[in-house]
Order: structure tokens, then sequence, then C-alpha cells
């Protein structure tokens, strides 16, 4: 793969299933605003999982968490993170931790990426402590259950659900 080119802006790409977007994955967003001139929230197409919510919903849901921040787009993406970083010239990739477990495996993948793309930097910023329980799959199962999570979700996604 070729080197990442000299930045112009600071641009970083946030991404994940986001099925659905937390109120942890929002926390890392705006904590990581004043950081960069850009964050696309790049939401990984996999065929090989199959999401509970469509594409569609889930896009519309961040764009609608983020309508006030003219900084965050919402994209999607399929195949290699980092092949989307290249193509949105993106020297920055964002990730968040909430547990040892967690950054193990984000290191692993950030040194992948770097080999892959050099110059191409992961910025880890850690869960605040009251999220770091929350992740999709729990809120998934809430919301399978019919339970509330008006706690673990953005109020503008809340109100889709009634447990």
């Amino acid at each position: 793969m070729p080197k990442l080119p000299q930045q112009l802006k600071k641009i970083a790409v946030f991404p994940g299933s986001f099925d659905p977007i937390t109120k942890g994955h929002a926390d890392i967003v705006r904590r990581a605003l004043p950081l960069f001139d850009k964050i696309i929230v790049a939401i990984g197409v996999n065929t090989q999982k199959q999401a509970l919510f469509p594409l569609e919903q889930r896009m519309q849901w961040i764009k609608e968490v983020f309508k006030n921040e003219e900084k965050v787009t919402v994209e999607s993406y399929e195949g290699l993170t980092i092949k989307f970083c290249e193509k949105k010239k993106a020297g920055y990739l964002i990730r968040g931790i909430r547990s040892a477990a967690d950054f193990e495996y984000e290191k692993t993948i950030a040194h992948l990426n770097a080999d892959m793309l050099p110059g191409i930097e992961t910025i880890l910023i850690l869960a605040r402590p009251e999220f770091t329980s929350i992740s999709s799959t729990i809120v998934r199962e809430i919301i399978r259950g019919k339970g509330r999570v008006d706690k673990f979700v953005p109020k503008e996604i809340a109100r889709w659900f009634k447990g």
C-alpha cells in the first residue's frame, strides 16, 4: 500500500457497525472533535454479519445525533477500514477503549493498519467510566427483550424504543 500523503486537513475516521450507536460512541466523537478538522463516522458493512438495524436507519440515527456538529459526517464502506481511510485521505483512526482487552485488540489492529498504510495514526480514547459497560451488542439484547434503552443510547435513538 502507498504511504499516506501529507495532510492538509486533520481528517479522522471513527469506524464501527453502530448497530445501534450508543452514548459511549457519541461521547467518543464529541471528545475527539477539538482534535480534528473533520470526523467521518464510518459504518462498516460486513456481508458476513446480519445487522439488527438496516444501514440506512443507522446512518440516519448518527446524522440526527450529530446534526449540530458541522465537522461530523456519516458514511458507509465495505472492505478494509484502512482502504477507506486512504480513499478519504484520513490520517487518523479513532477507537474507543472500554477495557484492557479492548486495548490489546486495538493495539494489534493499529500496528497492522500502520504496516498497511504508513503514516496512519490510531487515536485511542478511553471510555468514561459510566460508559464502560455499554456495547451495541448488549443494547441489541435489551431491545430484543423489549427493555428500556434510554440510559444506553442517545435521546435521538431512545425515542424509537418503548420498553
